[in-house]
């Protein structure tokens, strides 16, 4: 009987992992469908090498600095248990590989490639995990800090705050280094558009990241016995909340309609499981508002060229997503109970603070030893051709 169960909660997990590795499919095409043609190449082969790189970079360092665990063992024994701990590895890296995967569209059009590989191995390697071994597995005691302080730990099931604003936070000083892309902003306070290169793109992305969604959030049980279908029914209800609220605030602009339930299912994650389906739908609906309004603010008022707003949708619905468990958890408002606003404020300012200095201090000391911008001229060709030799489609090639 253990070992049927150790072979159901291995697949149980391995189907998650899949489906979350498909997911970066989805990263790929929504920054596909934003950026210009001119850049739709480096797009597609910045989210594959990051993902490469995130790999390696989380299983030599990355996960033992967040567990403490190690995979040089014997292969005997790495397959005990049907390889569950190989599969949680695996299940774990792809929430890892996010955080580069969220940056990537922060920065896109104007950022050069190997700079930002360096940052993905010292994210993925030291960064991401420092928060998510505090989070997820009580290092430094925080966890029994805040539990013997407000009776409750942080609680983040699936990773609003330890994945999705740290992947935020960390983006928001990475472009305000890169500064703008050139022509974006005018002398004279004009906003230059760059519409999106391909809608189709742009919603097919969107589409496959909020299908993979279910396996971000539901598998996060992590086994099948804590497996509940609560986690699933609430992450839709996240989702139909942003989306509809994205419409309306957005408008009917395509792009902020797609961006919508990303923007609900990132809020939802956190709470996921102890929230009422009715409180999801807000915390949903709360976070398609953000996405809309601090997305037109930062790029017009502020003047923060945020190529795909990953800041407004991961770094502040990602940290609103943090304060939503505590607050729609609670038991007066249909929740589960069993959290604390106060642990929730805490943990979401703490990852938010790691996040925002680990990426002003990688992408500053790249930036003033090796610079993380492309030339002016090499920004003008775009990315494709530049970085790559190639545009995506070969009317664009200038030897043809």
């Amino acid at each position: 009987m253990d070992g049927l169960r150790n072979g159901i909660d291995t697949l149980f997990v391995l189907l998650g992992a899949i489906m979350i590795l498909a997911m970066h499919a989805g990263f790929a095409f929504l920054e596909l469908g934003t950026v210009r043609r001119k850049n739709q190449v480096n797009a597609l082969v910045k989210i594959l090498v990051d993902f490469a790189i995130s790999t390696i970079a989380y299983f030599f360092v990355g996960y033992s600095v967040a567990y403490g665990v190690s995979f040089f063992g014997s292969a005997d024994v790495l397959a005990n248990k049907n390889g569950y701990e190989l599969v949680k590895f695996f299940f774990l890296l792809t929430f890892a590989a996010a955080v580069p995967a969220i940056i990537s569209g922060g920065i896109a059009e104007r950022a050069k490639f190997y700079p930002q590989l360096i940052a993905t191995a010292v994210l993925v390697g030291l960064v991401y995990p420092l928060f998510e071994g505090i989070a997820w597995n009580h290092r430094f005691g925080i966890q029994d800090w805040l539990n013997a302080t407000f009776s409750a730990e942080f609680h983040d099931f699936a990773g609003s705050v330890v994945v999705h604003a740290v992947g935020g936070w960390v983006a928001l000083p990475a472009v305000l280094l890169l500064g703008a892309r050139t022509g974006r902003y005018k002398k004279d306070g004009a906003v230059a558009a760059h519409p999106p290169s391909s809608i189709p793109f742009l919603a097919l992305g969107a589409w496959i990241l909020t299908v993979g969604w279910f396996g971000f959030n539901v598998m996060s049980a992590q086994s099948l016995e804590k497996m509940n279908g609560l986690v699933a029914i609430n992450s839709l209800m996240a989702m139909v909340g942003g989306t509809l609220v994205a419409l309306v605030l957005g408008k009917n602009d395509p792009g902020y309609v797609y961006n919508g339930p990303l923007a609900g299912l990132v809020a939802v994650c956190a709470g996921s499981d102890v929230m009422h389906p009715i409180g999801a739908l807000v915390t949903g609906g709360i976070a398609g508002a953000i996405f809309v309004l601090m997305f037109a603010q930062t790029q017009n008022r502020w003047k923060i060229d945020d190529v795909l707003g990953v800041w407004p949708l991961h770094g502040l619905c990602g940290a609103w997503g943090g304060l939503a468990a505590g607050i729609f958890g609670m038991k007066a408002l249909g929740g589960a109970g069993g959290i604390s606003f106060a642990s929730q404020l805490i943990g979401t300012a703490l990852g938010v603070g790691i996040a925002f200095a680990g990426g002003f201090l990688i992408y500053g000391v790249l930036k003033s030893v090796i610079g993380i911008r492309l030339g002016q001229e090499e920004e003008f060709r775009g990315a494709d051709l530049s970085i790559h030799q190639i545009s995506s489609t070969p009317e664009q090639e200038s030897s043809w």
